[in-house]
């Protein structure tokens, strides 16, 4: 510090009040302040405020004017790129403030709500002629960033020399494209990155100062939009379901241009149909000069001509840093990694592989592809990767150090088990994550992800699919799209039909009482298909499994019964013969409905439920409709299957037969699917939309979290040793067993507080399931959370975790430094209390959030005076306390830490004290949601 001032009395006129008597309240700090001070402080302001301070007094509005006399960057939207400039300039206004600021050289953050084309005279608007005249009338300005597409076009063609600072994003961008949305790249513009979202645009143009170039939904409107690419800054190339020609020789200067492009980081190129070799040919001609050579990411997707060679030659020459690769569908195959393994080269750096790549928007959207055709995109139907468990083996001899295996829609995967061997042990693996990769084993999965030392996270989607309802009624080996006549199959295990019958009554593993629904299975169908095919599929199998049905229902009627069927079943494929009793038969397979997916080996499921049954002379039979029209009943009829008609407005259930007649049909139970984790490293699991029935966790010490969407099946959980898991999830389960599952939880070691969220699709008797809750044997303090809003919202969820966490503190902290007894509970004990609370007070809090009711209903100790205490506890954050809008932050809120709560309730701890009364070192929250009770899931973000 430097020396202190020295005072100096000065002499006071008559009507001055001394500044002693002035009370540091009613004291102006701000004017006592000198310019060259208010200056450096308005650095660390946004404009908006600075401005505010012009109207306060004389020195500010002084401060101000110098301020922005000097000021050469301006940001007017505070640092916010995505938010825009404060409403209310019009032409005039805007160019008085930038008169005042004659030294701008940067303005930042010029992104307007609205701008007119032109001006109207006598009519005060924000136009676009005023923005450029005020943009004008700074003599020094070197760059402005916008995101307005007519306004950063005209600076490009009246103000060229000015540069477009950061990225340009335009806004309001869509598919199909706004036909107002269009933008003229004029040649050289001053631009470092470009994101283009939804526009129609001319050409692009050779940019030597264009970095990062980013296309999504751009229509190419020229016959050559490539003609005079050039741009040897890039460094980023992205170009995702854009129109332009559909020639592909004419993407030639594209390609060509990429390689000139020395510094090119990363390549994504999706539904472009640029020639196929052409990448492979360019590339031999660039690699020396350094084409391709510093990529580390590589996108192919839906490009329709693309060839392995293209893949090939990319992956070879960017060996040294790259690091990401995404392959499409056509190209995930056996052959590029064969390829690639037999190269010898190193990938050091390389940690990301995509398998069987589908852009997202492909995915989601709700257009067929005639109707992307019809907006000029490329006509491109992806069948899905042919890869096997060869590919896959040899995918990690040559990426050795994977961490992120991402896998979609490859029906040709069988066994994980087998990807590994001596030269393939997946050590680095971190993430794998599969998608509809409908033929995996289950056994075989559960087997690898064993054997990986490294593995943290797994997720699911749509996988180990329960077979279709109907698959035992004629053999169908079960998910694997291979049918076998019921009836071969019974006359080579003819004597032992009574033990098979019983053997399939053992292995029903079904607590859960609820008959099985035919809707959720078709739902679960038709999201895997492209949006035109779904009402159709869904109708054809509607069709298919009604035919097999009748046809069991005429058999019958005409004396002609098929044996009953044999778990015996011998998989083969649909082409091969299949030894039987007469000999060699050829197995029937119909031509499967068309659907680019592999949701047509599920199809061809339902196709095989009409295979022609085989008697034991091998004679084919004739159904009684057959016998009249000649016609064999199943070409007939898939004929007819194969017309699209509305959906019956009556369903039948799936049945199977587990008697001796195909006549006697009873109801299916679901297939025992039981996914067993063993790992050392395994911290979460996600699953969604999968087929599995039960979930062990046998061996899962550093397992945390399971979280479980909309799996239909699924019903049981077996905690055998994850001692540190404390997160579930389970939310539109429809068959979920709630009552043993909760079982399963709570009975776990108390070694960690734990959530459970639940979203049942069924009714549920809340009374009967507290009752077994608060009676049950388990270690811990549990709080049930009834939460009613609908839509939901997940904020009570994020609050009850902190209040779980504060009251397991305080438990804790008594345990630990005041010697408080530590409470047990245990069989024994429960017989002491038969009758509910079972000698423990429980306690209710209900209230409203976002107009909707919850309840809460817990054995928390301290929960009620906590609540009850004065201001500056716990009890001010209750949930009706808190209207803001955000997420509950504790911290933000100001809740206080254990130590200071168990303040406001030393009264209570020392009555607990005098009576011995223990506590719990961990609590539970179950949290049940009943937005989906009524069977239909209700869609949200928060899942």
């Amino acid at each position: 510090m430097g020396p202190r001032k020295k005072s100096v009395k000065t002499c006071l006129m008559n009507n001055e009040i001394p500044e002693e008597t002035i009370s540091d309240e009613t004291k102006d700090y701000m004017n006592q302040l000198s310019h060259e001070v208010l200056c450096h402080i308005f650095r660390y302001l946004p404009l908006q405020d600075i401005m505010c301070m012009e109207c306060l007094s004389r020195k500010l509005k002084e401060a101000v004017t110098l301020y922005l006399r000097v000021v050469r960057v301006v940001d007017l939207c505070a640092g916010r790129w995505w938010e825009y400039m404060p409403s209310g300039f019009t032409d005039s206004s805007f160019l008085t403030l930038l008169k005042k600021m004659p030294d701008v050289e940067q303005l930042y953050g010029l992104h307007p709500r609205y701008l007119e084309r032109r001006r109207v005279r006598g009519h005060e608007a924000f136009s676009i002629p005023g923005v450029l005249e005020a943009l004008q009338a700074c003599p020094n300005l070197v760059g402005v960033e916008t995101s307005h597409l007519e306004l950063v076009e005209s600076i490009w063609t009246y103000m060229p020399h000015v540069h477009i600072l950061g990225k340009f994003r335009n806004r309001n961008g869509a598919f199909p494209i706004p036909p107002e949305n269009k933008l003229k790249i004029p040649v050289g513009a001053k631009i470092q990155t470009l994101h283009l979202v939804g526009v129609n645009v001319p050409e692009i143009p050779c940019i030597p100062m264009l970095r990062h170039l980013y296309m999504k939904w751009v229509r190419l409107t020229k016959p050559q939009p490539f003609k005079d690419f050039l741009c040897i800054s890039l460094r980023t190339f992205v170009m995702r379901n854009c129109a332009g020609p559909t020639n592909s020789l004419k993407y030639v200067p594209l390609v060509t241009g990429l390689a000139s492009a020395r510094n090119l980081e990363h390549l994504e190129m999706v539904r472009v149909p640029f020639l196929g070799g052409l990448i492979q040919h360019v590339v031999e001609d660039s690699w020396r000069s350094g084409g391709f050579r510093n990529l580390h990411t590589i996108v192919l997707g839906a490009c329709k001509n693309a060839l392995e060679v293209d893949l090939g030659y990319l992956i070879i020459t960017a060996a040294r840093r790259l690091h990401e690769v995404r392959i499409q569908p056509s190209l995930t195959k056996d052959g590029v990694f064969s390829a690639l393994k037999m190269a010898e080269l190193e990938f050091p750096q390389f940690e990301t592989l995509h398998l069987g790549y589908v852009d997202e928007f492909l995915l989601q959207s709700r257009m067929a592809n005639a109707d992307l055709v019809k907006y000029g995109l490329a006509d491109v139907v992806e069948n899905p990767g042919i890869i096997t468990d060869i590919g896959m083996k040899a995918v990690n001899e040559v990426f050795s150090c994977i961490k992120y295996l991402a896998i979609y829609n490859c029906p040709h995967l069988h066994n994980p088990y087998n990807w590994i061997s001596d030269h393939s042990r997946w050590t680095r693996l971190v993430d794998i994550n599969l998608v509809r990769c409908h033929a995996l084993k289950l056994d075989s999965f559960g087997q690898f992800v064993e054997l990986l030392p490294s593995l943290e996270f797994i997720s699911l989607d749509q996988m180990f699919r329960e077979p279709p309802k109907g698959c035992a009624r004629v053999g169908l080996s079960a998910g694997t799209g291979i049918g076998v006549s019921s009836a071969l199959v019974s006359n080579q295990n003819s004597n032992n039909d009574n033990d098979n019958n019983a053997q399939n009554n053992a292995n029903i593993h079904d607590n859960n009482h609820h008959q099985p629904d035919d809707s959720d299975e078709e739902n679960d169908f038709r999201q895997d298909l492209q949006p035109g095919e779904q009402q159709f599929a869904a109708d054809a199998l509607n069709e298919m499994e009604d035919m097999v049905q009748e046809d069991g229902e005429v058999l019958a009627e005409s004396g002609h019964e098929t044996p009953a069927h044999s778990q015996a079943v011998i998989p083969v494929d649909g082409d091969e013969e299949q030894a039987g009793p007469s000999g060699l038969q050829r197995v029937v397979k119909p031509t499967p409905i068309t659907v680019h997916d592999s949701e047509s080996d599920d199809e061809e499921d339902s196709l095989e439920l009409q295979e022609v049954w085989i008697p034991k002379n091998g004679a084919r039979r004739y159904s009684e409709r057959e016998e009249k029209t000649g016609e064999p009943v199943q070409s007939r009829e898939l004929s007819e299957v194969a017309k699209t008609k509305p959906r019956h407005a009556m369903k039948r259930k799936r049945t199977a037969d587990k008697s001796t007649s195909t006549s006697d049909p009873v109801i299916e139970d679901d297939h025992v699917q039981v996914l067993v984790l063993k790992s050392k490293n395994l911290v979460g699991v996600t699953m969604t939309n999968c087929g599995i029935t039960d979930l062990v966790l046998k061996d899962c010490p550093k397992m945390m979290f399971i979280h479980a969407t909309r799996c239909r099946v699924l019903k049981h959980l077996k905690v055998e040793n994850a001692p540190i898991v404390n997160r579930f999830d389970y939310a539109q389960c429809k068959k979920l067993n709630m009552d043993q599952v909760l079982d399963q939880i709570l009975r776990m070691p108390p070694e960690r507080n734990r959530i459970i969220y639940l979203r049942p699709m069924q009714q549920v008797d809340t009374l009967t399931l507290e009752q077994k809750l608060f009676s049950g044997p388990y270690p811990y303090h549990i709080c049930i959370i009834h939460e009613f809003s609908n839509p939901p919202n997940v904020r009570n969820k994020v609050r009850i975790r902190s209040w779980m966490d504060t009251i397991a503190n305080i438990n804790q902290e008594l345990i630990k430094y005041e010697f408080f007894p530590e409470a047990k509970r245990s069989e024994d004990d429960l017989k002491k209390y038969p009758k509910y609370p079972w000698g423990r007070e429980i306690y209710t809090l209900e209230g409203v959030v976002d107009g909707a009711p919850y309840s809460m209903i817990s054995d928390f100790p301290w929960l009620r005076s906590l609540r009850a205490a004065e201001p500056n506890s716990f009890a001010r954050y209750d949930f009706e306390d808190d209207e803001e809008s955000t997420i509950y932050a504790p911290r933000r809120k100001g809740q206080l830490s254990a130590d200071i709560c168990m303040e406001t309730i030393g009264e209570e701890i020392s009555e607990m004290r005098q009576m011995k009364k223990g506590v719990f070192q961990r609590v539970v929250a179950v949290f049940i949601h009943y937005c989906d009770v009524n069977g239909e899931p209700v869609e949200d973000d928060y899942i």
